[in-house]
């Protein structure tokens, strides 16, 4: 604080000898625009005419040596006369900074709610200000989204550990536990582990998503989508739905490890969120210069106010919320920052039949002017 308080009277002092300078120069120009032609005068009087005729024949009033006396004690009583004026000048138009400066001391991540309003007159610093409150109230809701994930985070994280220590603590406490009890207390326990495991790793793709790109390599979509979905046929069989694919290539620019991750969360919400004997249709095509990306399932019927919500780490429809482990809440989460850091346009809407088609159109195929 003090060091904030030093420079800023160290910029109202530069800014008051600068206006200072200003007037003191403008007053020096004026009394040498009036002075100078006067000596002028002075000097081209004929030389025949005796001094003393000069004197008698001048003009009533001040003398040029009283008016160069009279301008530098003008000069003189203007240096302090500049310098309050400047001085004065200076702090109205450091007010408004005064009051920036102030108000950013006290807003922390504790109360992210205050404001500088610094309201009217409308200039440079006042729109700096109208900016720094848009600036808090981004960084408010960034905060305020972040304690809600933590949160949302912890209570996914704890329900397995709960379980699992449960689950040890019972096979431990029976004296007569024999060997396949306790095996299956371990099979059980793994299991919980590869569940934590795999949350640990969604978030860990959340996160790295939310970063934004780093690389930006040109790649073929339909390449990156044949990848995915041979990975995923045993996963579509044993859920009883059928995969079907229509690709052509589209080309794009991005980072290949977060597109192939928005293609597989794709995927995967669209087998997960199935019923048996249901169908995904993957598209990619090149739509002008814009790569595009369709998947299509069957599945449950699922109301259109509902759709923006999906988009939002750990939210889950009602008819998701049956105790099974394979869905966080964090897939279409994903799909969401991928889009975001590759400034594609993502759109969803429902079937009326049930399911989801979701959209994302990347930009052409050449890096944008701002990643």
């Amino acid at each position: 604080m003090t060091t904030g308080r030093l420079t800023r009277k160290s910029l109202q002092k530069r800014l008051a000898l600068a206006y200072a300078a200003g007037i003191y120069a403008a007053g020096v120009f004026v009394l040498v625009f009036v002075d100078v032609p006067l000596a002028g005068v002075n000097a081209t009087r004929p030389a025949g005419r005796s001094s003393s005729s000069a004197i008698t024949e001048a003009p009533p009033g001040i003398g040029l040596p009283q008016l160069l006396a009279g301008s530098a004690v003008a000069l003189v009583v203007l240096i302090p006369v500049a310098l309050a004026l400047g001085w004065f000048v200076a702090g109205r138009f450091l007010h408004p900074l005064r009051a920036i400066t102030a108000t950013a001391q006290i807003i922390s991540a504790g109360n992210l709610h205050r404001r500088l309003d610094l309201g009217e007159p409308t200039d440079e610093l006042t729109e700096l200000g109208h900016t720094l409150d848009d600036l808090f109230a981004r960084l408010q809701a960034s905060f305020d989204a972040q304690r809600h994930f933590v949160a949302n985070a912890s209570h996914e994280l704890r329900t397995p550990l709960a379980g699992q220590r449960t689950l040890l603590e019972v096979a431990l406490a029976d004296p007569d536990a024999d060997a396949g009890t306790l095996r299956s207390a371990c099979r059980e326990a793994l299991a919980l582990g590869g569940h934590q495991e795999r949350l640990v790793q969604a978030l860990l793709a959340l996160a790295t998503s939310e970063r934004g790109v780093t690389r930006w390599d040109t790649l073929d979509l339909a390449h990156v989508v044949e990848g995915v979905l041979a990975s995923r046929r045993d996963q579509a069989t044993e859920a009883a739905v059928e995969l079907a694919e229509d690709l052509t290539p589209a080309v794009t620019a991005g980072d290949p490890k977060l597109i192939e991750s928005l293609v597989a969360n794709l995927v995967d919400n669209a087998i997960r969120h199935n019923h048996p004997g249901g169908r995904v249709q993957v598209t990619a095509t090149t739509s002008g210069t814009r790569a595009a990306l369709t998947v299509t399932n069957s599945g449950p019927v699922v109301p259109g106010d509902q759709i923006p919500r999906l988009f939002q780490p750990f939210q889950k429809l009602a008819a998701d919320r049956s105790g099974r482990r394979d869905g966080y809440g964090l897939g279409l989460a994903i799909v969401h920052a991928v889009s975001e850091a590759h400034h594609a346009t993502l759109t969803a809407r429902a079937r009326p039949e049930g399911g989801l088609s979701i959209t994302v159109r990347f930009a052409d195929g050449s890096r944008p002017s701002h990643p």
